[in-house]
């Protein structure tokens, strides 16, 4: 075998949360993202560039779900997760004011070897989300 097929981009990432409303409320208002697609156990939002953010309602999601196109297999999550999204470098101050203006502490500032800076905080569930500029890594 030659190799693994191509992959193009990651799609979704999932965070669980027990108020999705609040979640929602935050997602879309604090960090901007659209609500493409709302009920009481999912919320889709357009995490931009084509990959969407999905909040599972906690626990909501254990038995799976028959949908008209077929089956989609269980899964949750505990603790506190970890997601970084992509930001222009020239943005970042602007992500600081538009956080702080909501009340959103900043947990950490790292500086990375490549040239790219990150900001820590959470969102809340505690969820640990990232601010990335370019220069973070290899590929970014």
């Amino acid at each position: 075998m030659a190799g693994a097929p191509t992959i193009t981009r990651m799609l979704e990432t999932a965070l669980y949360v027990d108020d999705i409303e609040r979640a929602t409320a935050f997602y879309r208002d604090v960090m901007g993202f659209r609500v493409l697609d709302a009920g009481p156990r999912l919320v889709a939002l357009d995490a931009g560039q084509g990959t969407l953010l999905l909040l599972f309602r906690r626990g909501a999601t254990v038995t799976g779900a028959q949908t008209p196109g077929g089956w989609i297999p269980p899964h949750d999550g505990t603790g506190d997760a970890h997601i970084a999204f992509a930001v222009p470098a020239d943005d970042l101050a602007r992500w600081e004011s538009q956080l702080s203006a909501h009340g959103v502490a900043i947990e950490s500032r790292v500086s990375w070897g490549r040239g790219g800076r990150s900001i820590y905080f959470r969102d809340p569930d505690g969820h640990s989300l990232e601010l990335a500029t370019p220069g973070t890594w290899p590929t970014y």
